[in-house]
């Protein structure tokens, strides 16, 4: 039988067909793949660029304070971290690197892959993951203290308690590893890790298999739901067996002596908080950088922590032993070590505190005006890494957490001053009703605890707080009819320092414009700076400058308030005017003249 014969264009299609078919299917097996490349390269929501929603906060200084999650950088273009980079251990330490506490530098081909990695916990994640568990460090001790402490075994025991929440494997067991290598096995009780409710899968199962096999007993306490830092720490001192508790934070480096001299101190006086030296791990390169010893803990008008140049008379004691522990107004709050006892007894931490943020403050006014102490051992450091923002949110908002706190210091401890917090601080006193502080005040009752005027007295007697015996108010020139004002630029060390300047007096009650003169003659603002001028006397007028409070006689004036002039104490000379006719020179020391310029107003300003 003949075959049927198909027509010429069917008989091309039937040959074009598996080839048409075959493209297809590579069309379509590509597109799939496309779209599993797109899912795995996803941006984690914490970490897309949201201008309109980083939770952020102005102070009254004026300066942008970021309080949330990173979120991106949209100046540089940098692509944003991926799942994968979020959820994976990337530890890949190199023989060497950051040895004895030396940077790590990073290679240019390896820049983009540091900037992306840089945004999951805001510092240089690659440069961490690089450095071994077990760097060396330097020992930046003085000599002495090296012979100080040889009767460590009769000190306490303690459990060192580790809050973490999201952290990247290298530091945070970088941080137990400088605890078991450099604290003397017959001192540590155990290591206690509180997961504030992590994300990251590796700090899961892979974390319990690993401690399980440290020399140090070491257990994880987990929170499934976020609970802060606060209550982690409470979590974690609850089940704690060491007659002493130390905490650090998740990011430190502990060098040789550290535990000995907190625990020493503790032996001594079991009233006594002490808290180590805390070094800079820088959060670019990992350099481990000593910091400067010549400082205490002490606080701003807007309870914000700051350090400031050590004075009076532990600055005295400094001068003639180093090594001994001093005096400090408040503690950082991330390290610090305390008698587990007396911990509970002083009513731990205030419960009614969320996530983080006050409660160093809070603490260091209950230990001090409830008959304990707050001190620094200086033979004792630590590293810790300070970045420049946070990469961590604050569940509910700002005003439910940072400011809710504070309400709360103010309220329970600082007495007529928290009328003073309040009303420069709009924010906590919208809020301030909406706390209850009952228990913490029958708290401070029971121990009988004395006032805020005691504390700002006895424990901080060069604070820059306004008080019945001391002006607090604008300082306005009667030539210019204009106020003198705080540097808001040039900041070293967290406090603004300049030539001393005139502006438009503002009217409103706002702390830009706000200086106390003490009885002492020390013209002061907040964050502890003063009006500053050359004690000696040279012809013509000589610079007044606005810098870090010293309590040298360069920075006491006297106020003649008859002649309304302000007197440099040691020159002699007439705060005044400089001649230019911009005032850009700012203010200056002349010869006493009587004229218009050298007349000021010291106009109160009610505080309480």
């Amino acid at each position: 039988m003949n075959s049927i014969m198909l027509p010429g264009p069917l008989r091309r299609c039937k040959r074009i067909y598996p080839v048409i078919l075959f493209f297809v299917s590579i069309v379509i097996i590509i597109l799939y793949r496309l779209n599993q490349l797109n899912k795995n390269a996803q941006i984690h929501p914490k970490h897309i660029y949201r201008s309109n929603n980083q939770e952020e906060y102005v102070d009254k200084n004026g300066i942008r304070v970021v309080v949330g999650h990173y979120v991106g950088n949209p100046i540089h273009k940098i692509p944003n971290a991926t799942y994968d980079m979020i959820n994976t251990n990337n530890f890949d330490p190199r023989p060497g690197a950051g040895k004895n506490g030396n940077p790590v530098v990073i290679e240019p081909k390896d820049l983009l892959k540091m900037q992306q990695y840089f945004q999951i916990n805001r510092f240089n994640l690659l440069a961490s993951d690089r450095i071994p568990l077990n760097r060396s460090l330097p020992d930046f001790r003085r000599k002495k203290c090296t012979t100080l402490f040889e009767d460590y075994p009769s000190y306490p025991k303690t459990s060192i308690i580790v809050v973490f929440h999201n952290e990247a494997w290298s530091t945070l067991l970088r941080t137990v590893w400088s605890v078991i290598n450099r604290s003397p096995p017959e001192l540590l009780e155990e290591i206690i890790l509180v997961d504030d409710a992590s994300e990251r899968e590796f700090l899961r199962k892979p974390l319990e298999d690993y401690i399980s096999t440290l020399p140090v007993p070491t257990k994880i306490l987990r929170s499934k739901t976020r609970i802060g830092l606060i209550k982690a720490r409470l979590k974690g001192a609850l089940v704690a067996k060491g007659p002493v508790l130390t905490f650090l934070d998740a990011h430190c480096e502990c060098t040789t002596g550290w535990l000995e001299a907190l625990l020493s101190v503790i032996k001594s006086d079991r009233t006594a908080v002490v808290c180590p030296v805390i070094d800079i791990i820088n959060d670019d390169s990992f350099a481990y950088v000593k910091s400067f010893e010549l400082h205490w803990g002490a606080f701003n008008w807007n309870l914000q922590f700051r350090w400031y140049t050590l004075g009076g008379r532990e600055l005295k004691q400094r001068k003639v032993d180093a090594t001994q522990p001093f005096n400090t107004p408040t503690m950082a709050g991330g390290l610090f070590a305390i008698d587990r006892q007396y911990f509970f007894e002083m009513g731990a931490y205030d419960d009614g505190m969320n996530i983080w943020g006050g409660e160093n403050l809070e603490m260091s006014f209950r230990i001090w005006q409830c008959g304990g102490k707050v001190q620094i051992a200086p033979c004792s450091r630590v590293g810790h890494l300070f970045r420049k923002s946070s990469p961590y949110s604050f569940p509910g908002g700002i005003n439910k957490t940072l400011f809710s706190n504070l309400a709360r210091v103010a309220l329970v401890w600082m007495d007529e001053w928290a009328k003073f917090y309040f009303k420069f601080n709009e924010p906590a006193g919208k809020i301030k009703e909406e706390q209850n502080v009952t228990s913490r005040l029958e708290l401070r009752k029971k121990h009988q605890c004395k006032g805020f005027e005691w504390y700002l007295d006895n424990v901080w007697p060069q604070h820059f707080f306004p008080k019945d015996d001391r002006f607090f108010g604008r300082i306005r020139n009667l030539g210019e009819n204009k106020c003198l004002i705080k540097p808001q630029k040039k900041v070293v060390s967290n406090q603004p320092m300049g030539i001393a300047k005139l502006e438009t007096c503002l009217g409103d009650d706002l702390t830009l414009e706000m200086f106390v003169m003490t009885p002492d003659g020390f013209v002061m603002t907040d964050d502890s700076i003063c009006l500053d001028a050359p004690e000696k006397v040279v012809l013509g007028p000589s610079k007044v400058r606005i810098m870090a409070c010293s309590g040298y006689n360069r920075q006491k004036w006297i106020y003649d308030a008859e002649t309304q002039e302000i007197l440099h104490l040691t020159n002699r000379k007439c705060l005044d005017i400089s001649d230019s006719a911009t005032f850009t020179d700012g203010l200056v020391t002349t010869n006493c003249t009587g004229r218009r310029t050298q007349k000021w107003a010291l106009e109160r300003v009610a505080w309480k």
